[in-house]
């Protein structure tokens, strides 16, 4: 396979346009039009250059997209961010944590960090708002609510080998 690959061509009087080659050797393209609008096409794997797919998108269609495929903070793993300055982030414990079998209330995350941990997703199964004394496990996604800050120390803390 190789690397993604993303080519820039000017359009005189319409914009740029942006065609990139997956590692799976599909190509995209996306014409950044002057006047904000963005068109997405998608073109077929054994044919690239008969377009399958092809969506002309607003600038608040195109900023909404662009938020979904690369958040403003770069991580993949947060799920939302507020007004208020909070974010709720996805964090995996891992088997190897020196939290792994230990209780919640032991890693004092809220106590130190401010943020709070308001579920454990586990297997298929999810635990809303787990007390101090709720056992972790290794696997554990644990949903963990507070600012970047205190989130990002919450996962240091999670990390914890």
């Amino acid at each position: 396979m190789s690397a993604p690959r993303l080519r820039s061509t000017p359009l005189p009087g319409i914009g740029v346009r942006y065609d990139l080659t997956t590692r799976e050797s599909r190509r995209l393209s996306v014409v950044a039009h002057r006047d904000g609008h963005r068109t997405v096409s998608a073109y077929r794997k054994d044919d690239p250059d008969a377009c399958d797919l092809s969506v002309r998108l607003t600038t608040e269609e195109a900023a909404t997209l662009i938020d979904a495929l690369m958040p403003a903070h770069h991580t993949p793993n947060l799920l939302s961010t507020t007004d208020l300055g909070l974010v709720a982030e996805r964090i995996e414990l891992s088997g190897s944590s020196h939290w792994n079998g230990r209780l919640l209330g032991e890693s004092r995350i809220r106590t130190d960090t401010g943020a709070s941990v308001v579920a454990v997703l586990r297997r298929a199964e999810a635990i809303p708002s787990p007390a101090p004394d709720f056992r972790l496990a290794g696997g554990d996604i644990l949903i963990v609510i507070g600012t970047r800050e205190g989130v990002e120390a919450a996962a240091e803390i999670l990390g914890r080998e």
